[in-house]
Order: C-alpha cells, then sequence, then structure tokens
C-alpha cells in the first residue's frame, strides 16, 4: 500500500469517527433540552397523555438511551430522519427544496470566494509594496471585518431598493431568474469568504517568492508564467486547506443572509424549526451540514497531501527515520526541520 494510500484511508477513518461523534451530540441535544423529551417532540401541538404515550411509542423514548441512539443511526444511513413534527412529512422531502436553494447559494459563493481570492491574493503578492496591494489589503480587511448581514442590508437598499437593478427577496423561478435573485446574497457571502483568502494566498505565496529555487529558476530564463505555477503549487497547502474551511463559513453565513433577502432556505428552515421545537428537523439539518463541512476538510487534506510535494516528502522522510530507529532505544528518532525548502516536481 502506498503512502498516499496510507493517509486517504487514514484520514477517512477520522472522518467517519468525526461523523459518528458530531452524530452523538446532535442526538444529545433532544436530551439535553430541559423538560421532557416527549414534549420537546410534540412542538406546539396541545399536550395530552395520549398524545404523550404515542411519542414515546413512535420514537422509541422508553428505551435505553444508546439503543435508541443506535436506531436513529440505523434510521440516518437509510435516509430515515422520521417526520416532521409541524408538517407531518418526512423529514428529507419536507428539507430538500429549502436545501437546493441553500447549495446554490453556497456553490455559486464558494466559487466566486476561490477564484477572486487566489487571484487577487497572487496579485497582491506579486505587488507587494504597492499601490494595488495597498488596495486589495484595505478591501480585504473590510471584508473580513464587515459582518455579513450588515453589508446584505447596505447591498439591498443599494442595488434593490434605491436602483432596483436586483429583487428585493425570494429566489425566483428558472436558471436565469434564479441567478438574478441570488446575486445579491451571493455577493455578500463573496465578499466576505473571498477577503479571507486573499490574506492566506498572499501569506503563502510571498515565502515562495523569496525562496532559492525561485532566483535558479528565474536565472536559468525559465518562464514567468511556470514560475509562477511552482510557486502556487508549493503554497497550495495552506490555500486549500483555507478553502476548505471556507465552506463552514459559507454555511454559517448564510443563516443571516437568507434572513435578510428572505430566502427560503435551510438558514431560514433552521431558525423557524428551532423557534417551533422541530426536533427532527434541526437533527436532520445540523448532521447534514456536519456531514459536508466534515467531509470537506477531509477532502482538502487529501488534495493538499498529494500535491503539495514538500509535505508530502516530510511526512515520507518522518515515516522512515522513525521507523529505521525504532527498535534502538539508544539512537532516537532524527528531528526533521518544519520548514522545509519548496522544490519543482
Amino acid at each position: 500500500m502506498t503512502d498516499v494510500l496510507k493517509y486517504i484511508c487514514k484520514r477517512l477513518a477520522e472522518f467517519i469517527v468525526s461523523i459518528l461523534c458530531l452524530a452523538f451530540v446532535i442526538f444529545s441535544l433532544l436530551y439535553l433540552a430541559p423538560g421532557d423529551p416527549a414534549r420537546s417532540l410534540v412542538g406546539t401541538k396541545q399536550v395530552t397523555p395520549e398524545l404523550l404515550a404515542t411519542i414515546r411509542e413512535t420514537y422509541g423514548l422508553d428505551d435505553p438511551f444508546f439503543v435508541q441512539f443506535g436506531h436513529w443511526v440505523q434510521g440516518a444511513v437509510h435516509l430515515d430522519f422520521g417526520n416532521s413534527i409541524r408538517t407531518g412529512a418526512p423529514v428529507t422531502a419536507y428539507v430538500a427544496p429549502h436545501a437546493a436553494v441553500t447549495f446554490e447559494l453556497v456553490l455559486i459563493s464558494l466559487i466566486c470566494s476561490v477564484v477572486l481570492g487566489i487571484f487577487f491574493g497572487v496579485v497582491s503578492a506579486k505587488g507587494r509594496g504597492k499601490l494595488r496591494d495597498d488596495v486589495i489589503a484595505n478591501v480585504s480587511l473590510v471584508g473580513t471585518s464587515a459582518p455579513s448581514f450588515a453589508v446584505g442590508l447596505f447591498v439591498l437598499y443599494v442595488f434593490a431598493l434605491k436602483f432596483g437593478w436586483f429583487p428585493i427577496y425570494g429566489v425566483g423561478e428558472g436558471f436565469v431568474d434564479r441567478l438574478w435573485h441570488l446575486a445579491l446574497p451571493a455577493a455578500c457571502l463573496t465578499f466576505a469568504v473571498s477577503a479571507l483568502l486573499i490574506k492566506i494566498t498572499r501569506s503563502a505565496l510571498i515565502p515562495e517568492m523569496e525562496k532559492d529555487y525561485t532566483m535558479f529558476m528565474r536565472a536559468r530564463s525559465v518562464p514567468t508564467h511556470e514560475v509562477q505555477a511552482a510557486q502556487i503549487r508549493n503554497a497550495s497547502a495552506p490555500i486549500l486547506t483555507s478553502a476548505g474551511l471556507v465552506l463552514a463559513n459559507l454555511l454559517g453565513g448564510t443563516v443571516l443572509v437568507e434572513s435578510v433577502f428572505s430566502i427560503p432556505g435551510l438558514g431560514n428552515l433552521l431558525a423557524s424549526s428551532v423557534t417551533f421545537h422541530d426536533v427532527p428537523v434541526v437533527q436532520f439539518i445540523a448532521l447534514t451540514l456536519a456531514f459536508i463541512v466534515c467531509l470537506a476538510s477531509a477532502i482538502v487534506d487529501i488534495l493538499a497531501y498529494i500535491i503539495d510535494p514538500t509535505s508530502r516528502r516530510r511526512r515520507m522522510l518522518r515515516s522512515r527515520v522513525a521507523a529505521e530507529n525504532w527498535d534502538d532505544p539508544a539512537n532516537p528518532p532524527a528531528s526533521l526541520p518544519n520548514n522545509t525548502e519548496g522544490g519543482v516536481s
């Protein structure tokens, strides 16, 4: 088994353990809430002894806690999260239309954020100390400091209410109309996330521009685009990792942005489900978001390990040194530097 395959298996195992731990925490929220879990599952309906007995029988609340958790996990594997307390419909069918809207918004924002963040991060790094670097740095500072809902209110007032270029609320119908409705919310999320990526890309790229291999390539008259490609490849690990973590910020930011623009997505549904004590819907949304964030984190870690030659080479050397000195207590493993020079591969 190659080192890459071993790392992939290890990272996927960590992903499964993380999901199980988060599933346990999410399921436990029903029992950590004050009061009777059956009363929480009743929601806004009138509480009667017969209804409470039916709820306990339906959800198996008289079983031991870990038995209930096992049944819930088994149902989750088959995408069976029960029925919504408010509507009585299956949770997955009830949440699906709202999830589609949120995922469209997050996907548009993620693509725009990664493209703009990396592009302007490279431009800022190449123009260190120049006017463009100062302008990009100041704009990114505003983007990382301003709350997404405040930016949303501002652009909503200017571009939707004042000039009337965009709709004020809703998602519209049809592909073009949907993009038109999601343009302003996506711009709000993109502004904050791309500003963070600009700073990370600039910080990761500047040290690569000062390393020996860069001067060596320039001395050999290697084309500029090849030099830049090598620098970006060697700086890819923190950029990829941050791009994966950005997804968590986007999913968290959609809650407020959807409220500002009255978008019927997961954010609004989660807020209303908490208000109406729709526990199965809250559990499903929380587990879905946790699954997406953990999966994205695992994927970017694997990609960073495969793409970045420096980190991969450093891990391989450490493993070999540890294996060679494992049986010799008098000869401990040699420490390897953490700042190994990036190379062209």
